[in-house]
């Protein structure tokens, strides 16, 4: 797991991401990774699994319940675009929605995984179109433009 851990790091960092302090554990490993335009998300390694996984979570409160229902088809045909896949948690005060993409660690290279987080990020911002949501991100050679 450590070189799982220092291979995603590495390559991570060859694609201009700054990697925020993780938490690890005996069995899994997981951190946040930050683009220079601002894009945040995290990474999660399992012992128990092949994939290294990417999330990103919108999170809306209960009275936007309908909001996100009403959208809910459209998320998810353009994550199947994408090729990511999605969890949806809703309690008494919050709806946390999250946006997951994986890469098998046997294929993990610089362009699989450059390639695995454009098409993740286009994901993130074709969600974040569905909600209205205006941020503030300017794609640049990190995002695999170049």
């Amino acid at each position: 797991m450590q070189e799982r851990i220092r291979r995603t790091q590495v390559l991570l960092r060859e694609l201009g991401y700054e990697i925020q302090e993780g938490e690890v554990t005996e069995d899994s490993y997981s951190a946040g990774f930050v683009a220079p335009d601002g894009f945040q998300a995290g990474f999660f390694i399992d012992s128990d699994s092949k994939f290294l996984e990417l999330a990103f979570t919108f999170t809306f409160g209960n009275i936007m319940a309908d909001f996100v229902r009403e959208r809910i088809e459209e998320m998810l045909h353009t994550l199947y675009e994408y090729g990511c896949y999605l969890s949806l948690q809703i309690d008494q005060q919050e709806i946390s929605y999250t946006i997951f993409s994986k890469i098998y660690f046997a294929g993990l290279n610089y362009f699989a995984l450059k390639e695995t987080i454009r098409d993740f990020r286009d994901a993130v911002d074709a969600n974040q179109e569905i909600f209205e949501i205006q941020m503030e991100n300017e794609k640049g050679a990190s995002y695999g433009d170049s």
